[in-house]
């Protein structure tokens, strides 16, 4: 359904066909042009009010405008904002070191985006493959999972099983297999001598909030020890506080041997990322082998070291997960009332959508106009990731929105 289609007014109309004219189409955004944003509420060009249930994908964990990242990125501002890596300077070092302990890990790589975090935790599991496991040169392989989403770069998608995000773009780049998500056994089955890694989300978030069988986080840890492979855990959204816990793995008192984190690192102010692993397998990577111009610049670590400090304290875990059983008690109430099925972890749900009901792009819209934002997602599914400072009571309310469009 188009703009045109929806009761919109003017000025937004006109914004979106601005957009349309003169942005490449790679997005499908719902028809609403956000102007201000204040812990979990937005305001959009026309005054009218929503509750943000999407929090950029978990980007905004701490909400729009949290008073403690704004003033340290105002301070930082005043002060310095880009040295590269070229230079040090004196925001990165505290950084790293408050990141490192949080991850119980000894080293960081700072890059920006999250597909650049997943990229470079493939190189670095290839050059420890190569100059640690002795694998013959270019013959490393990584084990991924079904339903992964770890980016858009090109790499990446050349092991994505999502059509919408492969097709049209080969050839791809090879050394990666393909199990499905939840089957350890699966895994153990396609490593062989030239396997450096095993790669996967600890809950899979574009695919719906999809949480595997208990117990697959640890039995997938011990048999990437059994075979000297390493485990990298895409933490980038369900890491930081998102699930209740600072990490996903952490559900199952699973450390990988590499982080790769994002998004909320950033306090939703600007792209900050991160690969977090020991010096035995960080450590193989040699100056001049990899980097980023923007990549651990002293405005982003100062942001950084702030969200770290915040989550050091267990306040945010501790809201997700209290709050999350607020939420996944009030969504069962659904199930069965043009709800098939919903999947909760921490303030993290994905819920299908009875095609009686209508699609999931459609619920969503119907949900804009209630005031409620949301996210759709292969076709049924909505995802709901509200920022960690939500009320109950805002909860409460979102969930009778949602009530409210599919009886209606």
């Amino acid at each position: 359904m188009s703009a045109d289609q929806i009761s919109v007014d003017t000025t937004t109309l006109e914004i979106i066909r601005a957009e349309d004219e003169h942005l490449a189409h790679n997005y499908h955004p719902l028809p609403v042009v956000i102007s201000r944003g204040e812990g979990v509420w937005v305001t959009d060009v026309e005054g009218k009010r929503y509750l943000d249930l999407l929090s950029a994908y978990s980007a905004l964990n701490f909400g729009h405008g949290h008073p403690a990242l704004l003033a340290v990125a105002r301070e930082q501002l005043d002060r310095l904002t880009l040295t590269s890596r070229a230079y040090h300077n004196d925001k990165l070092g505290t950084f790293a070191a408050a990141l490192a302990k949080l991850a119980r890990k000894d080293m960081v790589l700072p890059m920006n985006t999250g597909a650049e975090a997943v990229e470079t935790g493939i190189k670095v599991a290839r050059a420890w493959g190569y100059r640690v496991k002795g694998i013959p040169t270019d013959a490393a392989r990584v084990i991924v999972v079904g339903g992964n989403f770890h980016g858009r770069t090109i790499t990446i998608v050349g092991f994505s099983d999502d059509p919408a995000a492969r097709d049209a773009f080969g050839p791809y780049s090879g050394g990666f297999a393909q199990v499905p998500f939840g089957d350890a056994a699966a895994i153990e089955a396609a490593i062989d001598e030239n396997t450096a890694a095993v790669l996967l989300e600890p809950i899979q978030g574009e695919a719906g909030v999809i949480v595997p069988p208990e117990g697959y986080l640890r039995e997938v840890r011990e048999i990437c020890d059994r075979h000297n492979v390493l485990l990298i855990a895409d933490e980038i959204q369900s890491g930081l506080g998102r699930v209740g816990e600072t990490f996903a793995c952490d559900r199952e008192d699973v450390v990988p041997d590499i982080y790769l984190l994002g998004k909320a690192l950033g306090g939703g102010i600007l792209p900050l990322s991160a690969v977090v692993a020991n010096a035995d397998v960080l450590g193989v990577i040699r100056p001049g082998e990899h980097g980023s111009t923007f990549g651990g610049n002293p405005l982003a670590a100062a942001i950084g070291e702030r969200v770290v400090e915040m989550l050091s304290t267990g306040e945010f875990q501790e809201r997700a997960r209290a709050l999350g059983e607020h939420l996944e008690s009030r969504l069962s109430d659904l199930v069965g009332h043009g709800v098939t099925a919903i999947r909760v972890a921490g303030l993290w749900a994905g819920i299908d959508i009875d095609p009686k009901v209508g699609s999931g792009r459609e619920v969503a819209e119907r949900l804009l106009s209630r005031g409620v934002l949301v996210k759709d997602t292969h076709g049924q599914t909505i995802r709901m990731a509200p920022p960690l400072v939500i009320r109950a009571t805002e909860i409460d309310w979102a969930v009778e929105q949602l009530r409210f469009v599919l009886a209606a």
